[in-house]
């Protein structure tokens, strides 16, 4: 049976999408496993998406996926890079992996435990083609922890967490050097190619040569929208900033350029599947890794508007992740999920979707979540341990409705703000009507001027916090105390609410020693001078691996 998908976004009219699909109600009963293709977009800010209810940058590919699918509008992420990808992977909360401090920096000699069997390792065990693209950041000092030895049949990307979007090369301090492999072996014709686009055209290669007598687990992890080097961290080609004349702030406007670019990436990435005929048997999971890094923090100029914080931080703008769940496999979709659920559930929810027994991944803190997102049942989750780190001594930890968060020693007290823009002003409901009809018209994504919105555009996955307390800057102090929100009720933590619930405080900090307990140490090392690039060739490599070492 075939049925025509019919996307409707309203903002400022609206868009239709025709996507034709197969309708199979169970991986169960489909005689095929299902593809799985992951995308992560990196730093991507909660109010950098449309689906999100602002206007200032158009995402219509995303949005036409999202709102077909399901929406993860209380599902969260790690602070940052290395402890969500390691999450992902392992299935594990970053305490139990040794991932809880900070990121995997180039040049220092830790990753990923190797012991750990991580998604590509399981997927292939079920007859995956295992394939990634993009970043890695979770070690490279020996080949040991790249991508073709910890499950994936071909990696064509980056080892080290960022890199310039157009030279492939890394800074980490004052080390500079190349980081873009095809497997182990360095890339060096790709100057000039901007990044985005060169991991998509790999990805789309990758879909039109799949053998399809195998189910293919595409890994698409994007350098997007994370800052590039130092000496020009915000990088679009002009043809996506030219989309955005209405942004005055020339950051937001480059930023807003290399979101759309984004945009431009999964369209091509569905529009692949669907020549190939694979999409009707497909599952896709878009992701940010982390809260985006707002108002120039890391030089950057994403939005979490209207949630508290940045990247790095555990208030909701760090760790509250904007992701959707699409596939003709879910039994109920084009909703908005306010179950609870964490980045490291995805390992056993995608293993049970392939066909697996999540029994046989042994101990893992995710939950298999695919019967419960895709019935629009109750969540399994009652609780989320946001992160404990004893070096930074910072940690947050959600109970149901009740969230506590302590410490000040990652900034968080710093970057403790409310960061826009919010892209709900007026002018952003013309500029994004201009966006689509001077621009969009040349593109797939097809739009009718006729039925413009009279009301006011609400997306039915905005966060709604009213306005903002006068004392909501003051009212928690993390140098003196730990703070407690009721998230459900305050997604925007305007209310500290500590000395009104005196034993909710108690239980949750009962909770957070007994997760203490089980945690096992940081795994980070100091950077090794063995590792600069300068002795190998002006590249970054696994230099433990080398003669050198």
């Amino acid at each position: 049976m075939y049925f025509n998908l019919k996307v409707t976004i309203c903002v400022g009219f609206i868009i239709s999408i025709f996507i034709h699909v197969h309708v199979a109600f169970s991986t169960r009963t489909s005689k095929k496993l299902p593809n799985i293709i992951i995308i992560v977009a990196d730093d991507l800010g909660w109010n950098d998406i449309s689906f999100h209810g602002s206007l200032q940058i158009p995402t219509p590919n995303i949005d036409a996926l999202a709102t077909n699918g399901i929406i993860l509008n209380n599902y969260y992420v790690s602070p940052i890079c290395t402890p969500s990808r390691g999450a992902l992977m392992s299935g594990l909360y970053p305490i139990h992996t040794g991932l809880q401090h900070d990121v995997i920096y180039a040049g220092e000699p830790w990753g990923l435990p190797l012991e750990l069997p991580i998604l590509p390792t399981h997927l292939k065990k079920l007859g995956y083609s295992t394939q990634t693209v993009g970043k890695w950041h979770l070690g490279f000092f020996k080949k040991e922890y790249t991508p073709t030895y910890r499950g994936f049949d071909s990696h064509f990307g980056y080892w080290s967490g960022h890199e310039d979007y157009y030279d492939h090369t890394a800074v980490e301090g004052n080390d500079w050097g190349l980081d873009l492999r095809h497997n182990l072996s360095l890339v060096t014709d790709a100057l000039g190619k901007y990044a985005t686009e060169l991991f998509t055209d790999h990805a789309v290669e990758i879909i039109q040569k799949h053998n399809k007598s195998r189910p293919l687990f595409l890994y698409l992890a994007h350098l997007a929208v994370h800052s590039a080097n130092p000496y020009n961290p915000l990088e679009a080609p002009s043809k996506y900033i030219k989309r955005f004349p209405h942004i005055e702030d020339k950051n937001r406007r480059i930023f807003a350029g290399m979101v759309s670019a984004l945009d431009d990436s999964v369209g091509r990435v569905i529009d692949s599947l669907r020549h190939q005929g694979m999409l009707q048997n497909s599952i896709i999971v878009f992701t940010t890794d982390n809260g985006g890094p707002a108002a120039g923090f890391n030089q950057n100029a994403a939005s979490n508007w209207p949630l508290r914080g940045v990247k790095f931080t555990l208030w909701e703008g760090g760790i509250r992740g904007a992701a959707f769940i699409w596939s003709p496999l879910l039994r109920k979709k084009g909703i908005v999920s306010t179950q609870m659920m964490h980045i490291c559930d995805w390992l056993p929810t995608l293993y049970y979707a392939a066909g697996g027994n999540p029994a046989d991944l042994g101990p893992v803190d995710g939950y298999n979540m695919w019967k419960v997102l895709s019935n629009n049942s109750p969540s399994p989750r009652k609780e989320i341990l946001h992160n404990i780190d004893p070096v930074f001594d910072v940690g947050a930890l959600r109970v149901e409705d009740y969230k506590i968060i302590y410490g000040t020693g990652n900034s968080q007290d710093e970057w403790d703000g409310w960061y826009g823009p919010s892209g709900r002003e007026p002018h952003s409901l013309i500029s994004t009507k201009r966006y689509f009809k001077e621009t969009l018209k040349k593109e797939k994504v097809l739009f009718d001027k006729s039925k413009m919105c009279k009301s006011k555009f609400h997306s039915p996955a905005e966060v709604i916090c009213g306005p903002k307390p006068a004392n909501a800057s003051q009212n928690c102090q993390l140098h003196k105390a730990p703070c407690l929100f009721n998230i459900a009720e305050d997604p925007c933590e305007y209310r500290n609410l500590a000395n009104q619930k005196p034993q909710v405080m108690k239980r949750l900090l009962q909770r957070l020693a007994e997760y203490k307990a089980t945690a096992v140490p940081p795994r980070n090392k100091p950077k090794d001078p063995r590792s600069f690039p300068l002795f190998h060739g002006y590249s970054w490599t696994n230099w433990m691996d080398d003669k050198i070492a």
